[in-house]
């Protein structure tokens, strides 16, 4: 994607370098047009006017370069294998373990989310993520969810982190997943965010509530025929500081057939 775009920008300065190569250089000029111009400060002489206009719009073109030669900021995706780059997860060294930190999204950055990790195939790819939809614009306070990080793989499927502001399910501050309610009254709220975009509680097939330490989840399996994440999905929901984190695979009949025990291994792992 980088190559791409650098072309147009490295023909522009380019350009630009050969326009000022033919310019005599600024010092060039005589003691007598130094003079002439001197003697006429209000008419600068056309001689010392155009080489300085030129070195201008040679400044002028190097920052317009500088803007469009932008190189990926950390928070976009990696197009390539997360096996590329990911260590094998100890648990199971098939998959490969991604540990969220600061550089990775800006909630955490900001500190409104806690660092998780989850484990995922070795040829899954992450995938960026819009800025409209990553909560970068309303950072450190958003009042909606937003997607903290996606990946997929057209075979098997696709996960993504889903964080919400614990206000908008509770006024009580620091509440635990019980405290927000029963495992059903969660999904009710963050139901649309596992789907894309309704959510209906007839397509809940299963419900269960996991303890790890002091954390509790709670776990979902959903058969969603309309969501426009997949015909089938699984999440996790937990609360912790600020925020309810959501953890959702999704994969559509075809890739489930043969990915259903990939993803669940993928639910399973995950963990704030």
């Amino acid at each position: 994607m980088a190559t791409g775009s650098a072309a147009p920008v490295f023909a522009l300065f380019s350009s630009i370098l050969a326009t000022s190569a033919r310019s005599p250089p600024l010092l060039s000029y005589s003691p007598e047009s130094l003079a002439i111009a001197s003697s006429n400060p209000s008419r600068p002489s056309q001689q010392l006017r155009n080489p300085i206009a030129r070195r201008r719009d040679f400044l002028a073109g190097i920052a317009f370069a500088s803007v469009l030669w932008k190189g990926p900021s950390v928070s976009e995706a990696k197009e390539v294998e997360v096996g590329s780059y990911l260590p094998p997860a100890p648990s199971n060294p098939s998959f490969v373990v991604f540990k969220a930190t600061a550089k990775d999204t800006p909630a955490l950055r900001a500190g409104n989310v806690q660092p998780y990790e989850f484990i995922l195939p070795p040829t899954w790819k992450q995938t960026r993520v819009a800025n409209i939809l990553s909560g970068n614009y309303c950072q450190p306070k958003c009042a909606e969810p937003w997607v903290e990080v996606k990946f997929e793989d057209e075979n098997q499927g696709k996960v993504q982190v889903v964080a919400s502001p614990l206000i908008r399910l509770t006024n009580k501050p620091n509440a635990t997943i019980e405290d927000i309610g029963s495992p059903e009254k969660v999904i009710a709220s963050l139901g649309p965010f596992v789907t894309g975009n309704t959510y209906d509680s007839d397509e809940l097939l299963e419900t269960s509530v996991e303890k790890n330490g002091n954390q509790t989840y709670y776990n979902y399996v959903l058969e969603t025929p309309f969501a426009s994440t997949g015909s089938h999905n699984l999440a996790k929901a937990t609360a912790k500081g600020n925020t309810v984190i959501l953890f959702v695979a999704s994969a559509s009949d075809k890739q489930w057939a043969s990915s259903q025990k990939t993803l669940k291994a993928m639910l399973d792992s995950f963990q704030v």
